[in-house]
């Protein structure tokens, strides 16, 4: 099929190259004219067939609003747009009610993969009406990783992103563990090569896990994490799931303790926040605050 993409970075630029091995076209726009395919998303519209599949995956928010706004004026009834950013799924609902007033579906499809994604596949959870879904169905398949699983339709409108966003907040509370453990474990005498404790972790116990394997290659790279400052950033989706929690009366207090302590490394140069700045640039390729 023919798909267009907007949003060519870390995460867009890598899902077009999985797409096209899969053997579908993607044309892809990008504000940065050296990523892009076409000049304008007239100009990318214009190259796809109907019915259009158009695949957003820029910043939430304004960005991705202004968008779908664009989009809206370009499309035709029966076209369906993809918002695979990071998006609320409060604003999910609303892009829905504004594209379907002119005929044009939406999916919401949160991803997961990271800078990994290009070989491994995405992780996709999405939501949308069936016939909708089914319009991006090869797209799904090309993206997804292979096998049974990685795949699923959440539900409704907004189910996507608010999966993805509780995915997020478990991510959260795990790395946050892992960082906690190595803190203790860099902390006392008698354990004389932590990195190797780390690395016994990863076959035969309950807590391997990919996590695990990602902060082996990070302590490989930087033994006592040495070069790094303990400060990590929160991308939003943590926030909005302890929001959602509150909202829901529903006790989340791992998560909610994780966002805190990242909220705490800005105010101080924190080891445990070492590891989570580490593990967060080995799975997404975020950026890292190294030290002077």
């Amino acid at each position: 099929m023919d798909l267009g993409l907007v949003g060519l970075g870390k995460m867009g630029g890598n899902m077009r190259e999985r797409i096209r091995r899969a053997g579908h076209t993607v044309v892809g726009y990008d504000r940065n004219p050296d990523l892009a395919d076409v000049h304008s998303l007239g100009e990318l519209v214009g190259k796809l067939s109907a019915p259009r599949v158009v695949w957003v995956m820029v910043p939430a928010g304004a960005p991705t609003q202004s968008t779908i706004d664009e989009l809206a004026e370009l499309l035709e009834p029966g076209d369906v747009v993809v918002d695979g950013g990071n998006s609320r799924w409060t604003d999910d609902e609303r892009h829905a009610e504004e594209l379907a007033a002119k005929g044009i579906g939406f999916v919401d499809c949160g991803v997961s993969g990271g800078v990994w994604g290009l070989e491994n596949g995405y992780a996709l959870m999405y939501g949308g009406d069936t016939e909708h879904v089914e319009k991006v169905r090869p797209v799904f398949d090309a993206l997804k990783p292979e096998g049974e699983f990685g795949s699923v339709h959440a539900g409704k409108v907004g189910a996507g992103h608010f999966a993805k966003m509780v995915h997020n907040g478990i991510e959260y509370a795990m790395m946050q563990a892992y960082a906690e453990g190595w803190e203790l474990l860099e902390k006392v005498d008698s354990v004389t090569d932590v990195r190797e404790v780390f690395r016994s972790w990863q076959e035969g116990t309950v807590i391997r896990s990919w996590l695990l394997d990602l902060a082996v290659n990070a302590l490989d790279e930087d033994e006592h994490l040495d070069r790094l400052k303990g400060f990590a950033q929160d991308s939003g989706e943590g926030r909005w799931t302890v929001e959602a929690a509150i909202d829901n009366a529903v006790p989340l207090p791992a998560i909610t303790a994780s966002l805190f302590a990242r909220f705490a490394s800005r105010q101080e140069d924190s080891p445990q926040m070492k590891m989570i700045a580490a593990l967060r640039n080995q799975f997404g390729g975020h950026a890292v605050e190294t030290k002077q």
